[in-house]
């Protein structure tokens, strides 16, 4: 069987039964961590490619499973890998610094787009057509997308530790979701299309879920 360094599913850190899109999640998330840009590795780079490669693809990837261990064997090996690792009082450190100097600003940088958003929104709706008010929805827009700059670099500012890598995993579906959010606002605000104002606020929606749940997340780590 292949080692860890050469198992895309270990590579990419995801599960056997992990869906196309939880796959694409986990490469982009780990991508934007380790990328020479944000100070990470060129030959973790190189790796992770390579997993994506293998996985991207329906048919290479069950070409790959089929050369594999049965998959009750694997299934024992990844829980083994993923498995949350005992920590130290070096790792708690480690852990602690990463959430104090990373997560924390960028929480509070979240709640200040995600929080103030729906009074903005029923402002804008007394009359979209406001100039005024257009205007004032646009500032909070211009505003919200200067604080998720300040979100991207301090989440590339330093790589998780390892006993935080899912945790970190969660904190980027959270950022893509407000992101994406706001490109979708965006939008709206060039061309009144309804659509893109509906499916703004439902990213918005989720966004506030997820952040809850990391939330709880975080006191779960035990520092």
């Amino acid at each position: 069987m292949s080692g860890p360094s050469s198992d895309p599913y270990l590579v990419l850190g995801v599960p056997l039964q992990a869906s196309a899109a939880e796959i694409k999640a986990a490469y982009r998330a780990l991508v934007k961590q380790h990328h020479p840009d944000a100070g990470g590795d060129a030959e973790r780079i190189l790796s992770l490619n390579a997993a994506w490669e293998v996985l991207r693809d329906g048919e290479r990837r069950r070409r790959y499973d089929a050369t594999q261990a049965p998959p009750a064997a694997r299934t024992s090996v990844s829980a083994s890998q993923t498995a949350a690792p005992r920590r130290g009082a070096a790792s708690d450190a480690l852990l602690l610094d990463w959430l104090q100097a990373v997560y924390a600003p960028i929480d509070r940088l979240l709640g200040q787009v995600i929080n103030p958003f729906p009074a903005q929104l029923r402002a804008l709706s007394a009359d979209p057509y406001d100039d005024a008010l257009m205007e004032a929805f646009c500032t909070f827009l211009e505003q919200s997308q200067a604080r998720m700059n300040k979100v991207d670099g301090l989440y590339r500012s330093r790589p998780a530790p390892r006993s935080a890598q899912g945790f970190a995993l969660s904190l980027y579906h959270c950022l893509s979701q407000v992101q994406d959010a706001l490109s979708e606002l965006e939008r709206y605000t060039m061309g009144y299309v309804d659509s893109y104002l509906r499916d703004g606020r439902e990213m918005l929606r989720e966004a506030k879920r997820r952040r809850s749940m990391l939330h709880g997340e975080r006191r779960r780590l035990e520092i």
